[in-house]
């Protein structure tokens, strides 16, 4: 393990696009954190424009709502598409320099190859959801008064659901590089799926003109999203009607994991029956 990861790091720490759009995850996810509240009070002052009771300003960032509401906006599919495609860039690039042949030729195997690239996910998995979780403490001790470790621990389960939303998410990316083999393809087929195809088909299946069902729930990269489905602020169910959401469910990891397990099968017998 130790020494497929010192291979990864080798081709990643001099890497400049690794940095950039690491770097370029990390500023709209602090910008988008920072603004949340801004944002959502403004929609509450619109609001109120036309209720006879105006509804209060609302705070996101105190124990134990802090955790859902970080990793809500930390799932985000706007904001989950940068690691996805350092995912796939470090993934086509193999085969565009061809180094995964030269991998193969000195001794590593298909197996040991797509381990690799599972153990960078996973790393990267782990310390985006370690540095959330440290932003997220800092944030929820700034903002609440009456603190006790009880409070602090209350809804951190959601933090599990952030890192099995970003692993998940950054295995799909996986699955489209290992598949497609080119950069530009790979980003702009993703991209589309991610943003468009899947959105409208998954209008149209909650749509009256087709049979009452709830396929659209497990959709791969909805499956992923509805972790942390909604954040814990109020006037979303006193405006909107929606039931907020109290914990992270077993079955929703469940989902995306499954279709994670899928994708990495795939992948693995695509590796074996394709030629490098």
């Amino acid at each position: 393990m130790i020494k497929l990861l010192k291979i990864e790091a080798k081709k990643i720490l001099t890497y400049k696009i690794f940095w950039i759009l690491i770097g370029l995850y990390f500023i709209f996810l602090s910008a988008g954190i920072s603004m949340a509240e801004f944002m959502i009070n403004n929609m509450v002052d619109s609001t109120n424009r036309h209720l006879p009771i105006p509804i209060p300003h609302v705070a996101i960032y105190f124990f134990p709502w802090v955790w859902q509401n970080i990793a809500f906006f930390a799932s985000i599919r706007y904001v989950l598409i940068f690691p996805a495609m350092v995912i796939i860039i470090l993934i086509t690039n193999e085969f565009t320099f061809k180094t995964i042949r030269q991998n193969v030729i000195n001794g590593m195997s298909k197996a040991e190859f797509l381990a690799s690239k599972l153990q960078l996910i996973l790393l990267i998995s782990l310390a985006i959801t370690f540095l959330l979780s440290i932003g997220t403490l800092i944030l929820g001790l700034s903002n609440t008064s009456d603190i006790s470790f009880g409070l602090v621990l209350e809804k951190s389960s959601f933090i599990f659901g952030f890192f099995v939303t970003i692993l998940s998410f950054q295995i799909f990316a996986l699955f489209f590089g290992f598949l497609l083999r080119n950069t530009g393809l790979s980003i702009a087929l993703f991209t589309l799926y991610v943003f468009i195809v899947e959105p409208i088909l998954y209008y149209f299946l909650k749509s009256p003109i087709v049979f009452k069902n709830d396929i659209s729930t497990y959709l791969p990269v909805n499956s992923i999203l509805r972790i942390t489905e909604y954040p814990a602020i109020p006037v979303l169910k006193q405006v909107m009607g929606l039931n907020l959401q109290d914990s992270v469910s077993f079955l929703a990891c469940c989902i995306p994991l499954f279709y994670s397990a899928l994708m990495v099968g795939i992948v693995y017998w695509v590796l074996l029956k394709r030629d490098l």
